[in-house]
């Protein structure tokens, strides 16, 4: 059973935005709103910072903004009884809900213990032969484009890559900021998968962060995605919550 963790909403967002930072944001009452013209959801769409309640008439507002940058809105909306009156209010104006995506949480201490310490090299940036695994097989171009672009714009993180006899296996990023060690960006080489290397690098990450005086971390994860999820609730992971992308 995962230890249970802390799970500030606040907190992870603000990590998440610093970990794949949009163009632009702004504050709207208890929102960020994220700009940007890429690919990645998390980087343009709108999310409450707390839980506890939501008005639905903010709804009309963050319309009106992203439509003042040519954008169209989205929304990155938590599954919980908080926000049932929001969600009725995007269903009436005929938005839809996608994507569902699990957020879930770990302490770092039991990440660190969770995988073998493997040869794992650290940069501040992804390298041309990270970027090669991130990109490769299965991935489509634009959105890998957009991907890497934004998490290179990341000033808190730092970019793991496993070799193997000179072939790059594994590769992942990872957050520091806001309390939070925040885990993005995996990617594992068809050839090297089901070796453990990216429990090697959840671990790695997290030796890192206990280092840096860092206790908690968190990634996020599409709910359908089994194979992943495996490897996360082995490393501790539990889910905290579940989010949805609304868009029209």
């Amino acid at each position: 059973m995962p230890t249970p963790v802390p799970a500030d909403p606040e907190s992870i967002e603000l990590a998440t935005l610093d970990a794949v930072p949009p163009q632009a944001t702004e504050r709207l009452r208890d929102w960020v709103l994220a700009y940007d013209d890429g690919t990645v959801g998390r980087a343009h769409s709108a999310v409450p910072l707390r839980h506890d309640s939501c008005e639905p008439e903010v709804l009309q507002e963050i319309e009106r903004r992203y439509a003042s940058r040519g954008l169209e809105p989205m929304l990155r909306l938590a599954r919980i009884p908080a926000f049932s009156p929001l969600r009725n209010e995007l269903e009436q104006r005929g938005w839809r809900a996608q994507k569902p995506t699990a957020v879930e949480v770990a302490t770092c201490e039991s990440v660190a213990a969770s995988g073998a310490e493997i040869d794992v090299e650290f940069t501040d940036a992804p390298t041309a032969r990270w970027s090669e695994v991130f990109l490769g097989e299965g991935f489509d171009p634009v959105d890998g484009a957009s991907r890497l672009g934004i998490l290179r714009r990341a000033r808190s993180s730092v970019f793991a890559t496993v070799t193997v006899e000179d072939k790059v296996a594994a590769v992942g990023s990872a957050g520091y900021s806001q309390g939070w060690c925040g885990i993005h960006g995996m990617r594992t080489a068809p050839a090297f998968r089901g070796r453990g290397f990216a429990g090697g690098i959840i671990a790695a990450f997290a030796r890192e962060a206990l280092s840096r005086g860092l206790t908690r971390a968190f990634l996020q994860v599409e709910q359908g995605n089994a194979r992943a999820r495996s490897i996360y609730a082995r490393a501790g992971f539990g889910e905290a919550w579940v989010y949805e992308y609304w868009a029209r």
